[in-house]
C-alpha cells in the first residue's frame, strides 16, 4: 500500500474462477490514512474440475493382479478467487457527490484484496491471525487441524513482504502466509514471490484472508492477473460459506 491510499475508491474487478466486477468509492479526508472499503460483486461465474476418466483392466479368471492406483481429487475445503483490478481515486462527500477524481486505468496498481466471512470488519488495528483464531476458523469449516489441507498446514509459512492495512503496518515475514501457484507450479518461498497471501485478524478475531496485488502477472493458468487467493470452505455443510470482499488500492 502507498501512503496515497487516502479516501474512498471506485473500481471494477474481473475474476476467473469467480469473475467479479467491483465498484468502490472512498472519501479522502485530510491527514487520515483510509481503511479498506467493501466491494460490490457482479458478473460472476464458477468452474470446477471434472471427475476424470477412470482407468480399466480386463484380466482373465484365475489371476491375481497387483495394482497401484493414483488419483486427483478436487479439494472441497477450499475455493479460489482470481482477477484483475482497475479503478479510480475520488474525492466524494457522504452522499456520493464528486468534486474530483483520478483515473487509475493503465497504471501499475498497488494494494490488497481482503476476503472474510464477516460483513463488518474492523480494519483499524489489524494483526497477524493468532493460533486460537485459526483453530476457530478450522472448526467452523469442519477441518481437522492435522489434515494435509487444514488452514494451519496450508498457511504454513511466515514469509511475505511488509505492507499496511490502513495506517496499521504489518511487518515482513511475521504472519501465517502462503503463495498460490503460477502455471500450475508451486513457487519458491520468498518475500518477493508473486500472489502472496497472508492470514490476518481484526479486533474481534475474525480471520481476514489478505492477498497482495501483483500487477499483471502470469497466474495459475498462464493468464495475467492482479491477484489470486484461496479461502476456506466447509466440505460437509449444505450451504456454501458467504465471503465479503474489501479492497485497498492505489498507484
Amino acid at each position: 500500500m502507498t501512503t496515497r491510499n487516502h479516501g474512498r475508491n471506485a473500481f471494477a474487478t474481473t475474476l476467473a474462477l469467480l469473475f467479479v466486477s467491483s465498484a468502490l468509492f472512498i472519501l479522502l479526508p485530510t491527514g487520515v490514512t483510509a481503511l479498506p472499503s467493501g466491494a460490490t460483486i457482479t458478473n460472476y461465474s464458477t468452474v470446477t474440475r471434472g471427475i476424470g476418466t477412470p482407468g480399466n483392466r480386463t484380466d482373465v479368471g484365475g489371476t491375481i493382479t497387483t495394482m497401484e492406483l493414483s488419483g486427483i481429487q478436487q479439494d472441497t475445503y477450499w475455493k479460489a478467487y482470481v482477477g484483475n483490478v482497475s479503478g479510480v481515486l475520488t474525492l466524494d462527500d457522504a452522499t456520493g457527490h464528486t468534486i474530483y477524481n483520478w483515473q487509475l486505468t493503465g497504471l501499475s496498481l498497488t494494494g490488497k484484496v481482503f476476503a472474510t466471512r464477516n460483513g463488518s470488519i474492523t480494519f483499524s488495528g489489524m494483526e497477524c491471525a493468532q493460533p486460537a483464531t485459526i483453530v476457530a476458523e478450522e472448526n467452523f469449516n469442519n477441518m481437522s487441524a492435522i489434515a494435509a489441507d487444514s488452514i494451519n498446514r496450508t498457511f504454513n509459512e511466515t514469509t511475505h513482504e511488509s505492507f499496511y492495512v490502513g495506517a496499521t503496518p504489518i511487518a515482513n515475514s511475521t504472519c501465517p502466509s502462503t503463495t498460490t501457484y503460477i502455471n500450475s507450479a508451486q513457487q519458491n518461498v520468498s518475500e518477493n514471490a508473486s500472489f502472496q497471501e497472508v492470514l490476518l485478524q481484526d479486533a474481534d478475531a475474525n480471520v481476514v484472508y489478505t492477498t497482495i496485488l501483483t500487477n499483471g502477472t502470469a497466474g495459475f493458468d498462464g493468464n495475467q492477473y492482479d491477484f489470486q487467493m484461496i479461502v476456506g470452505e466447509s466440505a460437509v455443510k449444505s450451504t456454501p460459506t458467504t465471503y465479503y470482499f474489501y479492497t485497498e488500492i492505489g498507484s
